[in-house]
C-alpha cells in the first residue's frame, strides 16, 4: 500500500480527502475495507473532524458507503467508469452546445492556455499538471456556456475524474493527447455542433477506454477488516 505520511499543510481537509480518494481509486484501499475514524485521524495526524468531512463528500462521490456498522469503501468499478462517463458525456454535450450559442461572445483565451500548459506538463512529464491542465480545459467549455448550474453538477464530479486521469497518464506520452484537445477547441470553435458532438464523443469514449484498461490492471489486494 502506498506509505501515508501526516498532513501538516492547510487545508487538512482537503489534503486527507485527496489521499483517501487516490487510495481507492487506486484500488489500494479493497471494497469492503471499514473506514474507522478515529484510525484514518491518527494514521494522518488529523483531528476526526476533516475525517468526517472527507468521508462524507467521498460518500456523494459514490466510493463509500454507509452501512449499519459505519462507512466501508464501496470502490470504483468498471460498471461505475461507464456510467461516469455517461453522465460526463451528456453533460460536456450540453455545454458545448450552450457555448457554441454563444460564439461570437466567447473569450478561448482560458482555454487556449489549458492547451499550452498540457503541451509543458507532457514535454515534462508531469502526470498531476497534465491532469489539472486537461480538466481546465473541459471546465472551459461550462464557462462559455454560462449555465450555472449545469457548472455545478460539472464541478461536483471534477476531482473524481482528476484523480482517476493523474493515475491513468502515468507512463504514457502525454503530447498526442495535447493535441487531441487543440483539435477538439478547433472544431467546438468552427460552429458546427454536429461536428463538436461527434468529435467529444470520440474523445470521451477514448479517455474512457484508456482508463478502464489502465484500472483492470490494478493489483486486486486482500480484503482489510479496517483503515
Amino acid at each position: 500500500m502506498t506509505i501515508t505520511n501526516p498532513l501538516r499543510h492547510p487545508p487538512l481537509g482537503d489534503q486527507l480527502l485527496t489521499q483517501l480518494r487516490s487510495l481507492i481509486v487506486r484500488g489500494e484501499l479493497s471494497v469492503g475495507t471499514h473506514l474507522v475514524e478515529g484510525r484514518i485521524a491518527e494514521r494522518f495526524g488529523v483531528s476526526r473532524g476533516p475525517v468526517r468531512d472527507a468521508l462524507r463528500q467521498l460518500e456523494i462521490e459514490g466510493l463509500v458507503e454507509t452501512r449499519k456498522r459505519g462507512v466501508f469503501v464501496r470502490g470504483l468499478s468498471d460498471t461505475d467508469l461507464v456510467e461516469l462517463y455517461s453522465l460526463r458525456g451528456a453533460l460536456e454535450g450540453l455545454a458545448i452546445r450552450e457555448a457554441v450559442a454563444r460564439l461570437d461572445a466567447a473569450d478561448w483565451s482560458p482555454l487556449e492556455q489549458a492547451i499550452e500548459q498540457m503541451r509543458a506538463a507532457a514535454a515534462t512529464p508531469d502526470p498531476a499538471k497534465f491532469a489539472a491542465a486537461d480538466l481546465d480545459f473541459h471546465s472551459g467549455f461550462y464557462v462559455l456556456g454560462a449555465n450555472r448550474w449545469l457548472t455545478a453538477t460539472w464541478e461536483l464530479h471534477r476531482p473524481l475524474f482528476a484523480t482517476v486521469l493523474e493515475i491513468t497518464n502515468t507512463d504514457r506520452d502525454l503530447i498526442p493527447v495535447a493535441e487531441d484537445h487543440a483539435e477538439l477547441s478547433g472544431i467546438v470553435r468552427s460552429g458546427d455542433v454536429d461536428a463538436a458532438l461527434t468529435a467529444l464523443a470520440a474523445h470521451l469514449d477514448g479517455s474512457c477506454g484508456r482508463i478502464r484498461a489502465t484500472l483492470s490492471e490494478r493489483p486486486r489486494p486482500q480484503p482489510q477488516p479496517a483503515f
